[in-house]
């Protein structure tokens, strides 16, 4: 569904379109690096504006979000199209494909919202692809939502510009940023982008005072070497916040990299140790099938606060979010 999009400017004869921070110079007739904006006769309209490429139901804890309403469940809705080229991408097949190769489910704003709450759902997640590349989309569609006292959630690779988040910020309760790796030469090699804008971008949404947690798949030979966690783990800390839950995930090959083996787990519980004997509050490990390192765990007394298994949830803690064994403070939303 093509409409008409905000954000550019009118450069001569070219378009400058400032959604993300590519900032495409698109000349007439032309498709911008997401192939999911065109400058039509002196116009920038998006092409996929309500067109979903995946809906459902999901727990909150698979965005993953684990201090955001643990054990809630998020309407999930992804289209097409991406501003990054990640070599490991999971979804290429929504982010790197062509609207008229994939079949596609119009749900306006509107619709979004009556199905989230049909559902019973907390809240609703722009994920999958890239979110901002319907940015237009999610934010009528957040508008709506925040009426309906239905939550809000971004899964992101934070590459969107001020100007982006200037507009969504407003409305936008959550987000999960994929800091994918701390150079720039592995955003460049792998993923046909810039670091900085990302690390940027995570430091306004935490001022901001969006609920903020980090991702980093933790890809062996690439981005898994102890320098690389370490400048991860200080930027956390001195730039972020000791509170911020940090998610280091397991990666299985996939798409342009399946000559990569898994993800030790052994790397994944050194990152761990690293991120915690650093000062991290809530440090997590994923795509790993068994194990603790899903768990919550108060920061103080080390007790057991919420046990996570395959996305099922027991909570100990009690209702005003302290832990029951040393009356520490735990930083998790539930009300």
């Amino acid at each position: 569904m093509k409409k008409e999009a905000i954000l550019y400017n009118i450069m001569g004869k070219t378009l400058n379109c400032k959604v993300c921070e590519r900032r495409c110079l698109i000349s007439n007739g032309k498709l911008g690096f997401c192939n999911m904006r065109e400058n039509i006769d002196g116009k920038i309209y998006t092409l996929n504006y309500a067109s979903a490429s995946s809906v459902a139901i999901d727990p909150i804890e698979k965005k993953p979000l684990f201090h955001f309403y643990p054990g809630s469940t998020v309407l999930s809705l992804g289209s097409v199209g991406c501003n990054f080229r990640c070599k490991h991408c999971q979804n290429w097949n929504i982010s790197q494909t062509e609207l008229e190769d994939i079949r596609l489910r119009e749900i306006l704003p509107e619709d979004a919202v009556n199905l989230a709450k049909e559902y019973n759902c907390k809240s609703i997640a722009w994920t999958y692809n890239e979110p901002t590349m319907w940015l237009e989309y999610t934010i009528d569609s957040a508008k709506l939502a925040k009426k309906q006292g239905l939550k809000t959630i971004y899964v992101t690779n934070g590459y969107m510009t001020e100007e982006s988040l200037e507009m969504i910020g407003p409305y936008l309760d959550a987000a999960n940023i994929d800091l994918k790796g701390m150079s720039e030469q592995f955003y460049k090699e792998l993923c046909d982008a810039r670091m900085q804008p990302v690390l940027d971008n995570i430091k306004r949404i935490y001022d901001k005072k969006i609920h903020l947690e980090i991702t980093n798949l933790m890809i062996p030979g690439y981005n898994d070497s102890e320098k690389n966690i370490k400048e991860l783990v200080n930027f956390m800390v001195e730039e972020i916040g000791v509170k911020v839950p940090l998610h280091f995930t397991r990666f299985f090959p996939y798409y342009k990299l399946k000559n990569i083996q898994p993800t030790p787990v052994t790397d994944l519980e050194k990152a761990y140790e690293i991120a915690k004997n650093a000062g991290m509050k809530y440090v997590y490990i994923g795509n790993v099938p068994s194990g603790s390192g899903e768990n919550t765990y108060c920061y103080g007394c080390g007790e057991l606060l919420i046990e996570r298994n395959n996305y099922q949830i027991k909570d100990h803690i009690q209702k005003e979010n302290k832990c029951p064994t040393c009356n520490a403070g735990i930083d998790i939303k539930t009300s």
